[in-house]
């Protein structure tokens, strides 16, 4: 049953007795919603500022950078599979909680991924599922502010526990819908990014592959991927933005032109002469010499396009087309079916390699997009919509 918000109580917590009181009051409820406020502009890593979590009959903002506090009770919250824990757009609060305690937070459940299933759009803001759900008017003034100064205005605690109490509503209100169209399943599908480790597992060495890289050349990729690495080693060990060290764009000039001594380094553009001739140069310089001497054998590579047959273009506009008239009567977000990649690489062979052609999705878009690629299936206007027409076998 949907929960009027107002009336729950709500408060800061900056001790631990405050803490373990309130986490011992949500023992043997159903879910909990949970946010983070934390800041990340100057640091590598997030500065966690503040928990906010509401239960059934109370919410409470955690103040995390309290002298003293002790997490634990928070900590074992996480941890308590007899507790849903219910989060909007959770990558960075899961990645915040898993460099915490080592783990993932569960069970979980992503209400922006909800929002996805039942037609609320690719990326559902909050704000916008709080409006039409909760019948929320959230004051967003407080969203850009420094989270870390203490103490605490009432606009910032108002505006960071909104976060959590209609998000209760929210989750109430779409995990109906799901039940009642049976979705259910197709969130869980979703969740398993979400809920792997590995997507939170940074690798330096893969780190070049976040790039927007522009040559496909085994030499440049093997001279991005050190001076990434080196990079993202350096961000970690100091706690600074990898932007504060090297650029995203000097990295991708120093791989298309590797520079051998510190004058050919001080020419990319950005760069000065003392930061060519200092530690951080000279380190880019010993990266840029391991890649030049890999053996060519060794210099990572792109993963292969598949090599789709001339003229294409017309057969991947219908299935473009038959995509957004499906996700729009089934009332999905197209995101969750398919990209243009897919779309091509169905146009191109039956039984290529992509989640719109399993599963659920087969069953909303896969099937007919089989259909009208063989000419069993037509598209036609019907006023101002698209309308779908079988057609008999030849």
């Amino acid at each position: 049953m949907n929960q009027d918000v107002s009336k729950l109580s709500t408060s800061l917590i900056a001790d631990s007795a405050a803490l373990r009181r309130f986490i011992q009051d949500l023992s043997g409820i159903s879910f909990v919603t949970i946010d983070t406020e934390f800041l990340r502009d100057k640091t590598y890593w997030p500065q966690l500022c503040l928990v906010q979590i509401a239960g059934p009959q109370s919410a409470a903002a955690i103040d995390t950078l309290a002298p003293g506090i002790d997490l634990t009770p928070l900590i074992e919250l996480l941890a308590d599979r007899s507790i849903l824990k219910v989060f909007h757009a959770a990558r960075q609060d899961v990645e915040i909680f898993f460099r915490m305690t080592g783990k993932i937070p569960g069970p979980i459940v992503d209400t922006q991924v909800m929002a996805m299933v039942c037609g609320y759009g690719d990326a559902a803001s909050y704000e916008t599922l709080a409006t039409k759900l909760a019948n929320a008017s959230i004051d967003k003034s407080s969203r850009f502010t420094d989270w870390s100064r203490r103490p605490l205005t009432d606009r910032q605690l108002k505006y960071a526990l909104s976060d959590v109490t209609y998000l209760r509503v929210v989750y109430e209100k779409l995990q109906h819908k799901l039940e009642s169209s049976g979705r259910t399943d197709w969130v869980a599908d979703e969740m398993a990014v979400l809920t792997d480790p590995a997507t939170y597992t940074i690798v330096p060495e893969q780190s070049w592959q976040r790039l927007k890289i522009r040559s496909d050349k085994p030499r440049f990729l093997a001279v991005l991927r050190e001076i990434a690495a080196w990079r993202e080693r350096e961000a970690q060990e100091r706690d600074i933005p990898r932007s504060r060290l090297i650029k995203d764009e000097q990295l991708l000039e120093i791989a298309a032109h590797p520079p051998r001594d510190a004058d050919a380094l001080a020419q990319c553009r950005g760069l000065t002469k003392n930061f060519a001739e200092g530690r951080m140069g000279e380190a880019i310089l010993a990266a840029v010499k391991r890649a030049l001497d890999l053996p060519e054998t060794e210099c990572p590579r792109l993963p292969p396009r598949p090599d789709l047959p001339p003229g294409l273009g017309p057969l991947v506009d219908l299935l473009r087309v038959l995509l957004k008239t499906r996700c729009d009567q089934h009332e999905v977000a197209q995101k969750l079916i398919a990209n243009a990649d897919d779309l091509e690489r169905i146009a191109a062979d039956d039984k290529a390699s992509v989640a719109a052609l399993s599963g659920w999705r087969r069953k909303v878009f896969g099937e007919e997009a089989l259909a009208l690629k063989h000419g069993k299936l037509a598209l036609t206007a019907a006023g101002k919509k698209v309308k779908i027409i079988p057609l008999p076998d030849a």
